[in-house]
């Protein structure tokens, strides 16, 4: 795939304003989908891999079948609501959003248009300079997901160029929750970063909340992110394009980015920017055309004629007003006087997406400048090496239990980076890839004083230079002693023993 031109990032701030939008889709872990008693293939973690499983009749739109809202999907739907600052309707209605496509096997999903059941909202993000964006939201609505297709041939995965197609019905129906902004105006050279943090925004409220495991790299939230320019002094707003299923907050600011490049080249030679989906290549860091964008019209909506009305009780809205969790910016606050973090400490754990990780890490047991420690350091170190998010690699009970065999002696640091990256490589848990690298600390200090007396025998001259107060010269005895032991070796205690030896 070609790439586009582009333009200087900050030349194309100069002569354009880019104006943002937001759909953020959120799949809720409900037992079942959101229409029909099929189970939801990735509740509790447990995902349902074995194609076509998951599914009732509804699912696949049989004759005669008949939708039954899930309650509980409600219940969520409307503590996100809540949770975005929206109104609540008292009465919203679903209706047919009608389109083909080989994975949705009614020609229809069912969805909200014009009667959503949350809407009016407002979010306040962070910045990485701990600055405030207002993000004003429009709509929170209920649907169902579609099922997934397969593309098989070609080289790119995508129906171009594909031999054939499989499709798996698993995942058609299962409850969504989509999040649409209202335009965000005044983002200028922050577009990427207010991307980037909105939607990392989301992420930590749907975990706080309990109502989906928000997992970006499985699809359990799922961004697309439109962006338009308008050259500076215009009223009139631009046309804008839509990228696609962004599955990572890196993603996300990278899309962003270079949205706003690539029309800018197109606007200042005078083209015209297609209204159209666009797609994003992880690999090549760039969009490609998808389809025209459908405007409302052509999805001929209409009301529901299976399902009734779905009305709250002001009794219900005060019980999930009031089970509401922290706001975001508050829990950020608390944290970061719990954990006793400096702002820059605290900061960097934000700014990398991880606040989440390191909280559930260290409610695991770990210390949080360990919990830190580990996730902005070796992990994202690894994650970064890979293309991949760092909560996609390993889990925070992994993470806490890595740690866990550092403070108890059982492992270094160095062991405990192969530890990582074992666990990583899906070896196992993290005392499972100790067992089987061999990689526990040598406590035995019969093993330890051997080695260090060949270290000495080697080194004769060593003891005399310690007894004299040159401690430092220890040093090469303890490095040869490390050496010996394969690092397996705890080199406070190695050091310890050396003085003794030297003592005597």
């Amino acid at each position: 795939m070609a790439r586009a031109e582009l333009m200087d990032f900050d030349k194309a701030l100069e002569m354009f304003e880019p104006v943002l939008g937001f759909e953020v889709h959120v799949e809720l872990s409900t037992k079942t989908k959101m229409f029909s008693d099929a189970p939801n293939p990735a509740f509790g973690g447990n995902e349902i891999t074995e194609p076509n499983t998951a599914i009732t009749p509804v699912c696949l739109g049989l004759p005669g079948s008949l939708p039954v809202v899930n309650e509980t999907a409600v219940r969520y739907s409307i503590s996100l609501g809540l949770a975005l600052g929206c109104q609540i309707a008292p009465s919203s209605r679903f209706a047919r959003k009608n389109y083909f496509y080989p994975d949705l096997a009614k020609n229809y999903q069912i969805s909200q248009y014009d009667e959503p059941i949350a809407f009016e909202g407002t979010l306040d993000i962070e910045l990485e300079d701990g600055s405030i964006v207002t993000v004003p939201i429009e709509r929170a609505h209920m649907e169902e997901d579609a099922g997934k297709l397969t593309h098989v041939g070609g080289s790119t995965g995508r129906i171009q160029g594909a031999e054939y197609s499989l499709v798996d019905y698993n995942r058609a129906g299962v409850p969504l929750v989509e999040i649409v902004t209202k335009p965000i105006y005044g983002a200028e050279h922050r577009a990427p970063e207010i991307a980037k943090a909105y939607v990392s925004t989301i992420r930590d409220i749907v975990r706080a909340l309990g109502i989906s495991e928000a997992r970006m790299e499985r699809g359990n939230l799922r961004c697309d992110a439109n962006v338009s320019l308008r050259p500076r002094g215009q009223k009139e707003l631009g046309t804008r394009t839509e990228t696609k299923n962004v599955n990572s907050l890196r993603s996300v600011e990278r899309a962003v980015r270079y949205e706003i490049q690539r029309q800018a080249a197109i606007l200042a030679k005078g083209g015209t920017i297609t209204q159209e989906t666009r797609h994003w290549h992880e690999d090549t860091g760039a969009t490609s055309p998808g389809r025209p964008k459908s405007d409302a019209d052509d999805y001929r909506y209409f009301p529901e004629p299976d399902l009734l009305p779905v009305t709250p009780t002001p009794q219900l809205i005060a019980e999930l007003t009031a089970a509401l969790p922290e706001a975001p910016a508050a829990r950020r606050r608390r944290l970061k006087q719990e954990w006793g973090f400096s702002d820059l400490e605290f900061r960097d754990v934000v700014n990398s997406g991880l606040l989440v990780e390191v909280d559930e890490t260290v409610a695991a047991g770990a210390a949080p400048q360990q919990a830190r420690k580990w996730w902005t350091g070796e992990i994202a170190r690894i994650a970064n090496s890979q293309n991949a998010e760092p909560a996609a690699l390993i889990t925070p009970a992994d993470v806490a239990a890595i740690v866990g065999l550092v403070d108890s002696g059982a492992l270094t640091d160095r062991l405990a980076r192969q530890v990582v990256e074992g666990v990583i490589a899906g070896e196992g848990t993290p005392q499972q890839v100790v067992d089987a690298r061999g990689l526990a600390v040598v406590s035995d200090d019969g093993a330890l004083i051997e080695a260090i007396d060949q270290a000495l025998a080697q080194q004769p001259d060593v003891l005399e230079k310690i007894r004299d107060g040159k401690v430092q010269a220890a040093g090469a005895v303890i490095g040869a002693v490390m050496k010996a032991m394969g690092g397996k070796a705890d080199a406070a205690r190695v050091r310890e023993l050396v003085l003794e030896r030297a003592a005597r």
